[in-house]
């Protein structure tokens, strides 16, 4: 396993390649020719037998005219580890027993910067390349030995809950939670308050995704009530747990949870977001209270309150896959 991919290509490369090709009415020759590439090499590409580069994206790309839709498919991933990294990663993985500090934060610094590309690209880009990585973490964590065991089972807890998430993000609704089920097994076994809760919390997205009004109230409610959740994440919690309540009509449950969520504010404004949570701000959880309004029928609250959650977005998160809905919910109710 390369300790981070970087390149990283859109599964849907070599159908959009062939079907762009066909709409220009070119031949596999034809487009070998003004592409300045072999035949086969183009029909190797368009089967995924051959994984492009950045540059030959492009290049296609202006080839066959296409605006850009080409050269989006394939992106550089950021570099996290340097040669010696990565020696260091190739070491540990054929000899497990010598796993050391060094190579749990070299793995932790990964993730962190594979769960960064999820701000920039859309999940089923990413994803082929996470679960590669992610099997071959768990793989390790089942033969390492030693003193530092233990953090490595942390950080493929925290692995195994962002793939859970992709596939969640990702419509893979089946996979998600068996995914999200293993994570929460293992935010257990590593005794980790903030990842079992954020397991739920993604449970409870995915519920939202699929229109169960009732499953949004189960895994919210479910992540609020963990023992052992940051205020930051319950804050967040109590809020779409509420907009789970609104969408069922229980105005009464939705109203009593909001206000837990305003006197949790305080505290939360106090804290610093987990790691394994860190997009959350205390401005983060009022996209989450836009959507409970509206269910309410309190328009006006509701767009005040999306309009502030999208705009304390950092730069590279507001285009981020998951900020849609928020944006399609504001765009309806603005009409």
């Amino acid at each position: 396993m390369p300790p981070s991919a970087r390149t990283i290509v859109d599964p849907r490369f070599p159908a959009e390649l062939a079907r762009l090709r066909r709409v220009r009415g070119l031949s596999l020759r034809d487009l070998a020719r003004l592409a300045y590439v072999g035949k086969s090499y183009v029909h190797d590409l368009e089967t995924g037998r051959t994984r492009p580069s950045r540059e030959l994206a492009a290049h296609l790309d202006d080839t066959l005219q296409a605006g850009g839709r080409l050269a989006a498919m394939v992106v550089d991933a950021p570099t996290v580890t340097t040669p010696d990294d990565d020696d260091r990663l190739a070491y540990v993985l054929a000899e497990p027993t010598r796993l050391d500090a060094a190579a749990v934060r070299l793995l932790a610094e990964v993730l962190a910067a594979q769960r960064r590309l999820d701000d920039v690209l859309p999940a089923p880009v990413t994803l082929p390349a996470m679960v590669a990585q992610w099997s071959t973490m768990q793989q390790l964590a089942e033969r390492a030995a030693g003193p530092y065991a233990g953090q490595l089972h942390e950080v493929v807890a925290e692995w195994t809950q962002f793939v859970g998430w992709l596939h969640a993000e990702a419509r893979n609704d089946g996979e998600a939670i068996q995914v999200l089920i293993e994570a929460a097994r293992q935010a257990d076994a590593v005794d980790s308050g903030p990842l079992a809760a954020q397991v739920e919390n993604f449970r409870g997205y995915l519920e939202r995704q699929r229109g169960n009004p009732r499953g949004i109230v189960r895994h919210f409610l479910a992540a609020y009530h963990t023992p052992g959740a940051t205020a930051l994440q319950r804050v967040g919690d109590a809020v779409q747990a509420a907009h789970g309540y609104a969408l069922l009509g229980d105005r009464r449950s939705a109203a009593g949870l909001l206000g837990e969520a305003s006197d949790l504010t305080e505290a939360a404004e106090r804290e610093q977001a987990p790691v394994l949570a860190y997009w959350l701000t205390p401005t983060f959880s009022r996209m989450g209270l836009g959507l409970a309004y509206l269910a309410l029928g309190d328009t006006s609250a509701g767009i005040d309150n999306l309009r502030a959650g999208l705009a304390g977005l950092p730069p590279d998160q507001r285009d981020a896959a998951w900020t849609q809905e928020y944006r399609q919910a504001l765009a309806v109710a603005t009409g």
